[in-house]
């Protein structure tokens, strides 16, 4: 009889959690209808693209279609171009060195202009500041490669005539490989810093003006007021932000490096990334399961690294880890 009674009350739960789905369908309809074409388009461009998956374990074939194209013998044979030669392996180190570079100095410079756009007191002055450090993000990085090219690295670049007249040796830049790091790190920071403010800035915007008020009073100085009040308020979007771009660490932004270094074979040392590697490597032999194996191991290695920051954030602040 109990377990009769069991049942029944299992079958009358899930009647009304199965009236109660419908119900909230029926009464707000107008707001899942609006919600269906961004659900069409997640599954059309994300989830559908995932059967791709499996070109990573084929010989590709163009006749022959995704599913019956030959399995590859071995079965990881595509991965060993990235894994089984030393110019695969450069490529992952510098795109994770770099990748690292531009997440910790990123930090660095966009909280720090937060910083000081939100202690600028004059509304127009501010107004000016923030519009001229957001404007860099609108330039196509064609426009800053065609830039770089002209101060750094042709027959009479800016920078070197300045150098002359200073008095100081011209740099040949095309050969220096070990110094593009930092100038890409320097590109990366002008044309990206004004546009990771924005979240930063927003949050110090929202933070109580009474806490400020309360430190002036106990006789706080700007700088205490900062250090005690916005960047402990600072620390959770922080983490999260830095999580999310940890997330892209294996990912390189191709339109920088191809821009920007271009084909020069002789800084291939410090700024050849995965994914220049990968297109070249496809320019020459056209083998699309090579490039699909490549980006798996993207998303993999991404997931991973996602996954343990995640729970290295737990552990330091609870509230602020992303799952």
């Amino acid at each position: 009889m109990q377990n009769n009674l069991s049942r029944n009350r299992g079958v009358a739960v899930a009647s009304t959690g199965l009236l109660g789905v419908l119900k909230e369908l029926y009464v707000n309809k107008a707001l899942y209808m609006m919600l269906v074409p961004a659900v069409v388009l997640l599954f059309l461009f994300c989830y559908m693209p995932l059967f791709g998956l499996v070109l990573a374990f084929k010989e590709f074939n163009f006749e022959m279609g995704i599913f019956h194209s030959p399995w590859t013998k071995p079965v990881f044979n595509n991965f060993l171009f990235l894994f089984g030669s030393e110019y695969g392996i450069r490529a992952i180190r510098n795109t994770v060195l770099l990748n690292a570079l531009f997440i910790s100095v990123g930090l660095v410079f966009e909280v720090g202009f937060a910083l000081i756009f939100n202690e600028i007191n004059s509304k127009i002055f501010k107004k000016i500041t923030q519009t001229l450090t957001f404007l860099p993000y609108f330039v196509s990085w064609i426009v800053v490669g065609v830039f770089t090219y002209n101060i750094l690295t042709s027959d009479h670049a800016a920078l070197n005539n300045f150098l002359s007249v200073l008095g100081l040796p011209k740099i040949d830049f095309i050969t220096n490989a070990s110094i593009w790091p930092i100038i890409l790190v320097l590109i990366n920071r002008w044309k990206l810093t004004g546009y990771g403010t924005i979240v930063y800035l927003a949050t110090l915007s929202g933070i109580d003006s009474s806490y400020y008020e309360a430190a002036e009073i106990d006789g706080a100085s700007r700088w205490q007021q900062i250090r005690f009040i916005s960047l402990p308020l600072l620390r959770p979007t922080v983490i999260v932000l830095t999580l999310l771009a940890i997330g892209r660490i294996f990912n390189a932004d191709f339109g920088m490096f191809f821009s920007v270094v271009g084909d020069a074979a002789t800084l291939y040392s410090t700024t050849d990334v995965i994914d220049t590697f990968v297109y070249r490597s496809l320019r020459v032999s056209s083998d699309i399961g090579m490039a699909s194996a490549a980006g798996f191991v993207q998303s993999v290695l991404s997931f991973v690294l996602v996954v343990l920051s995640n729970m290295a954030a737990r552990k330091a602040d609870k509230d602020s880890a992303l799952f």
